[in-house]
């Protein structure tokens, strides 16, 4: 399929090159290279993916989602407990964004517990987007080459690809699902920048994306 990116591709050149910039001096996550992004095929086997339920520490809010959708994030262990930490809070903070599509509510709690600042406005935006449209999505998304940097005690970069070629945007009022055809276009390269909150939470702060980057086509 070609489901809409989290945050649309229009975003400035200036905005990806600073992102680029400020994750480019740390070494990255688990990687496995293959010519894509510097830093991480989430080595070896995919991590269970914290789609299904994210409780995972006290004060975390759940998220939940319907059995007819999932997301996988490969890796997520890079021998470093602070990168591991970022990357599991990446993870849920793109959660939080589909729980929100899925309940038809850009207000949920989860939302403005992993996103804040920019990102949380345009995860806002990009929710309200398929609601409006009476739009859900179904099938997998796998999430994949993620690499992380960190930056001082509180600062963090990650990078990751999307594989979009198994979900499938369907409108929610007539049940139809539409069987997109894979295309370059439904691979999406995302830079993010991460910052650690009071309560010891890897919030995303800002997003940018490209659909169809070669650095994510298999």
């Amino acid at each position: 399929m070609t489901r809409r990116s989290r945050l649309l591709t229009t975003v400035t050149a200036g905005v990806t090159a600073a992102l680029l910039l400020a994750g480019c001096g740390g070494g990255g996550g688990d990687s496995k290279s293959k010519n894509k992004i510097s830093g991480a095929d989430r080595g070896g086997s995919a991590s269970a993916s914290p789609s299904a339920s994210a409780s995972a520490a006290t004060g975390r809010p759940e998220i939940t989602f319907p059995s007819d959708a999932k997301n996988v994030f490969e890796g997520g262990k890079t021998g470093d407990a602070t990168k591991d930490a970022v990357l599991a809070d990446s993870a849920l903070s793109v959660n939080s964004v589909d729980e929100a599509i899925f309940k038809g509510s850009a207000s949920t709690k989860a939302l403005g517990f992993y996103n804040a600042g920019k990102a949380l406005g345009e995860s806002i935006t990009y929710a309200q987007g398929y609601i409006n449209k009476h739009d859900t999505w179904v099938g997998e998304t796998r999430y994949f080459d993620r690499s992380v940097t960190l930056s001082g005690a509180d600062k963090a970069y990650v990078t990751y690809c999307s594989d979009e070629s198994k979900s499938f945007i369907k409108h929610k009022k007539t049940n139809k699902i539409e069987n997109t055809p894979t295309t370059a276009d439904s691979y999406v390269l995302y830079h993010t920048a991460l910052t650690k909150n009071a309560a010891g939470v890897w919030q995303t702060t800002d997003v940018v994306s490209n659909r169809g980057a070669k650095e994510c086509q298999p």
